[in-house]
C-alpha cells in the first residue's frame, strides 16, 4: 500500500500539530475576548476571524520554516530548543493545572458603539501582532517543535496547527451566541484547563524522548 504509508506517516504530525495549536489558543485573553465580542455583535466577524486565523497560519509557518533552516546544520542547537520546548510545556501545563484549582471566567460585552471594518481589523490586528507571547508560543515555541519533523511532513505540521486556530476562531466567533454562556462558568474552564494541562505534560515528555533520541 504505497499510498497509505506517507498518509500513515503524517497522520500523527497533523495530530500533534493540532493538539499543541489548540493546548497554546485556547485560553483567557484579550484576543479571545475580542473575536467572542465580535461574534455576540455580528460585526464583521467572517473578517476577523479570517485574519486571526491567517494571522496565526503566517507566524507558524514562519516559526517552523525558520527554525528548520536554522537547525538544519545545527544537531546541538536542535536537541537544546527540544530540551528548551519541553521545558516550556512542561512549566505551561503545569500552569494549566493551577489554573484548573482557581477557575475564572471569559466575559466579552456586547454593548458599546460599533466598529468599522477597517477599525476591526485594526484591533484584531493589534490584539495579535503586539502581543509578545504570540512571538514566544507561535514563532518560538510551535516553529522548535515543528523544526523538529522530517522536512517532508513539516507541512503536514503546519496544517495541524493552522487548522486549530482556524477552528477555534471560528467556532468563537460564528458560535459566540451559543458558547458565551458556557465561556462564562469557571467549571467548564476548570475543566478544560485540566485537559490542557495533561495534554501539555504529554507532548513535554514526547519532546524529552526525542532530545534523548538525538544524543
Amino acid at each position: 500500500m504505497p499510498i497509505l504509508e506517507p498518509v500513515a506517516q503524517a497522520a500523527p504530525v497533523y495530530v500533534q500539530g493540532l493538539v499543541l495549536g489548540l493546548g497554546l489558543i485556547v485560553a483567557i485573553g484579550a484576543q479571545n475576548a475580542f473575536v467572542l465580542r465580535q461574534g455576540l455583535r455580528r460585526e464583521h466577524v467572517g473578517s476577523v476571524v479570517l485574519f486571526c486565523a491567517l494571522a496565526d497560519a503566517v507566524l507558524i509557518a514562519a516559526g517552523v520554516l525558520g527554525m528548520a533552516q536554522a537547525l538544519r546544520n545545527s544537531p546541538g542547537l536542535a536537541r537544546a530548543l527540544a530540551l528548551g520546548g519541553a521545558g516550556f510545556l512542561a512549566l505551561y501545563g503545569w500552569q494549566a493545572l493551577r489554573r484548573a484549582r482557581r477557575p475564572q471566567r471569559l466575559e466579552a460585552a456586547a454593548g458599546g458603539a460599533g466598529l468599522q471594518r477597517g477599525a476591526a481589523l485594526a484591533q484584531a490586528a493589534a490584539f495579535t501582532l503586539l502581543n509578545p507571547h504570540v512571538y514566544l508560543d507561535t514563532v518560538l515555541l510551535v516553529g522548535s517543535i515543528g523544526a523538529q519533523q522530517p522536512a517532508a511532513l513539516r507541512g503536514w505540521f503546519i496544517a495541524g496547527a493552522g487548522s486549530a486556530s482556524a477552528l477555534w476562531f471560528v467556532a468563537l466567533g460564528f458560535g459566540a451566541r451559543w458558547l458565551a454562556p458556557w465561556f462564562a462558568r469557571p467549571r467548564a474552564w476548570q475543566v478544560l484547563d485540566g485537559v490542557i494541562g495533561a495534554t501539555m505534560l504529554v507532548l513535554a515528555a514526547l519532546l524529552l524522548r526525542h532530545a534523548a533520541a538525538g544524543a
